[in-house]
């Protein structure tokens, strides 16, 4: 097994397109280990409806990222207290879905931390019953990457709020993330360890007849590449939102006019019906700033400026535009 280093990067962008540059570019002749921190992001699984995962007002007031990724399963939480590792190998029908592979060495050299950690159910590691590292896989062509999260000492009040949506109706054909009770891997160490620290344990641990792990070497043009695929894909808001599957959404809340009940459907990011009920009245008719929200993609800024065109508070007096906003998004 060779070490990929991903020079410390902690954008999330660019390291969850370094990972699939290697697992699509590399030599698959060999086995590659990846490390990586990300400042504060949540991650979708590439199957999921954003909107249906994330606090969107925690998520902006924070300045957290959000990246989709190409694995599946739910969405989690990074922070700079949290290692991800990503092993990239040749594929075989045994290697899918047999996390034991993986998460095996890495479960060994945490009960060697004196972490009495354990594989459970198909692709979690737990300490006494509590997640501390979820995992996913890909498949592409001959090639595959069996990835996971190592929750060292994150910060978990961030965890819950990041990934608590807004209180409303949201159907989708998404699949939706199942939460679990989770816990730091620091609050079972004897002594505190810092993250650099922790990484070299689990480096000595896995390349235990190296001083220093050996090292694939990517070359300039190779990060160049994977820079330009997280430009092109991960940084942009149809990968991260538009990729979405189709969903409904409703959201309701009492005005000084009255309860205005908002429902959108909304296919590849960009709203395709809007709806406005409700007890309140309106000197303007209704339909005309519901048409003016058709084709309009469904995100903050967008929404804002569609309605402030259309003079939206005219049609629901009292209620000013980041407010509806806030109601929709």
């Amino acid at each position: 097994m060779l070490f990929l280093s991903n020079l410390d990067s902690t954008d999330a962008a660019a390291n969850l397109a370094l990972e699939e540059y290697c697992l699509l570019n590399v030599d698959i002749a060999e086995t590659y280990l990846l490390f990586y921190v990300n400042s504060p992001a949540v991650i979708i699984g590439k199957h999921q409806n954003t909107a249906e995962e994330i606090d969107t007002d925690f998520i902006r007031e924070h300045n957290v990222q959000v990246v989709r990724r190409i694995s599946g399963g739910g969405a989690v939480y990074h922070d700079l207290g949290n290692l991800n590792f990503s092993v990239i190998t040749r594929y075989s029908p045994q290697r899918f879905n047999n996390y034991r592979e993986f998460t095996g060495p890495v479960v060994s050299a945490l009960r060697e931390l004196g972490v009495p950690a354990e594989t459970t159910g198909r692709n979690d590691i737990v300490v006494e019953g509590r997640k501390i590292s979820g995992n996913a896989q890909v498949v592409r062509g001959e090639r595959m990457f069996s990835h996971g999260t190592l929750l060292l000492d994150s910060n978990l009040d961030d965890v819950t709020r990041a990934l608590r949506p807004k209180s409303g109706k949201v159907e989708s054909k998404g699949i939706q993330s199942i939460r679990s009770r989770v816990a730091n891997i620091s609050e079972y160490l004897k002594q505190p360890l810092a993250m650099e620290n922790f990484r070299a344990a689990l480096l000595a641990h896995l390349f235990p007849d190296s001083a220093t792990p050996p090292m694939y070497e990517l070359t300039d043009a190779q990060r160049r590449e994977a820079s330009a695929l997280a430009d092109s894909k991960y940084r942009t808001w149809e990968w991260n939102y538009g990729e979405s599957p189709p969903f409904n959404l409703q959201r309701t809340r009492r005005f000084a006019i009255g309860e205005v009940d908002v429902r959108l459907q909304v296919e590849d990011g960009i709203i395709q019906r809007a709806r406005f009920t409700g007890d309140f009245f309106s000197e303007r008719e209704i339909s005309e700033l519901e048409g003016a929200l058709h084709g309009i993609r469904y995100d903050a800024a967008p929404l804002g400026t569609a309605l402030a065109n259309a003079d939206a508070p005219s049609y629901l007096a009292g209620v000013s535009v980041e407010e509806l906003v806030r109601l929709m998004y």
